[in-house]
């Protein structure tokens, strides 16, 4: 299983519709097209914050996939209506262009402390559960 995490910055004035949007994704008139689409690529989880900080709002994003490559491809060519729909939401509110691809990330720090799979996992807050 392969894991992503990532920051995507939101175009001023855009993070009340992202947070709509997501609401529609999470258990709204959209869940059952992102259920169908995350299933398509391959994604086995996806975690969404909205962080707020002087500099701006981001989305702080969180995927696990067999195959993240697959995934970005099928999410980037996908002709499905919610996919396309998906598409030109991340452009407005984040100015983010999947339909480029997804441009790859440098990791600059990966520490894990041996017996890892032994310590609980992190609650969205960064405390341990």
């Amino acid at each position: 299983m392969q894991s992503l995490a990532f920051v995507a910055p939101m175009i001023p004035g855009k993070t009340d519709m992202d947070r709509a949007a997501l609401q529609s994704c999470a258990n709204g008139e959209r869940q059952a097209a992102r259920e169908a689409s995350r299933k398509r690529a391959g994604i086995s989880r996806e975690a969404v914050w909205i962080q707020s900080t002087p500099g701006g709002d981001f989305a702080v994003v969180y995927l696990e996939a067999d195959d993240l490559q697959v995934a970005f491809t099928a999410l980037s060519a996908s002709p499905d209506p919610f996919d396309s729909w998906f598409r030109e939401h991340t452009l407005e509110a984040h100015g983010i262009d999947l339909a480029n691809g997804f441009p790859p990330l440098e990791q600059a720090l990966d520490f894990r402390r041996e017996n890892a799979s032994s310590a609980s996992a992190p609650t969205a807050a960064g405390a341990r559960a």
